[in-house]
């Protein structure tokens, strides 16, 4: 585990270089997430440099005092930013919450990377009632709630339920509930038509928290591609993390060129 400081905290990043060739992909994880979450995109390092951020308050980051919604996001974004500066990072790569990070570097901050991978996300990520009463009084309902089928996973190995659940666990309850309600806020519809990079939206066939349709609008609105990845929902990276890497590996190559 590495790590950078910034803006008075210290945010821990992984990376891997295997001795592929390129500058370097920078993953960023979901909602109660973790650099662990993209443990099977360490293999692509063969092919390029690869690293993973945890943002504030996950993972061995320092957390950050910013409320949820825009507040959060920008701290997040800083995040992702002074890890994306340490390795010289030109392709984002966000799941879920990780998606909004990334839209809002492109179109809030003064920065520019060859590519965005967009990962079961969406313009907007609205949060239903229930889950969010459940993520303020009850936690457990909640990390029960996204473990069913065709939400986080589409047939839920336990393997990988529990390297999820452990990480929401990690998080806590606030810090969890802090990064769905800012999802929850999260909407730049009608903004990202004036972005100009390259773009791959990747989602699951089953995905039920963020379905096809959210990453055939994004595809749209910013002249992008769409790989629908079968058998698998949110969390494409974990479940079929042979088809997420080739779809990821062929768009990178392509950007790189």
């Amino acid at each position: 585990m590495q790590q950078v400081t910034h803006h008075g905290r210290t945010t821990t990043y992984e990376s891997f270089d295997r001795g592929g060739s390129g500058e370097t992909v920078l993953f960023v994880h979901g909602s109660g997430g973790s650099r662990r979450l993209w443990k099977s995109q360490a293999r692509l390092a063969d092919e390029f440099p690869v690293a993973a951020v945890d943002l504030s308050g996950h993972g061995g980051a320092s957390d950050t005092d910013a409320s949820a919604g825009f507040e959060s996001l920008s701290a997040y974004a800083d995040d992702v930013l002074a890890v994306a500066e340490e390795v010289d990072a030109s392709v984002l790569v966000g799941n879920s919450l990780g998606g909004a990070v990334a839209l809002h570097v492109l179109l809030e901050r003064d920065t520019e990377f060859d590519g965005v991978v967009l990962a079961g996300t969406g313009a907007k990520l609205g949060v239903l009632e229930d889950l969010r009463n459940w993520l303020a009084d009850d936690f457990e309902r909640a990390i029960e709630f996204l473990h069913a089928n065709d939400r986080l996973f589409h047939d839920p190995d336990p393997r990988l339920v529990e390297l999820s659940t452990e990480s929401m666990r990690a998080c806590g309850r606030a810090v969890t509930e802090r990064d769905f309600l800012t999802c929850h806020q999260f909407d730049v519809r009608g903004e990202l038509d004036g972005l100009d990079v390259p773009t791959l939206c990747i989602v699951g066939e089953h995905d039920q928290l963020t379905p096809p349709h959210y990453h055939d609008y994004l595809a749209e609105v910013m002249d992008g591609r769409v790989a629908v990845v079968e058998d698998a929902a949110h969390l494409t990276m974990l479940e079929q993390p042979e088809a997420f890497n080739s779809a990821l590996d062929r768009f990178v190559a392509r950007v790189q060129e």
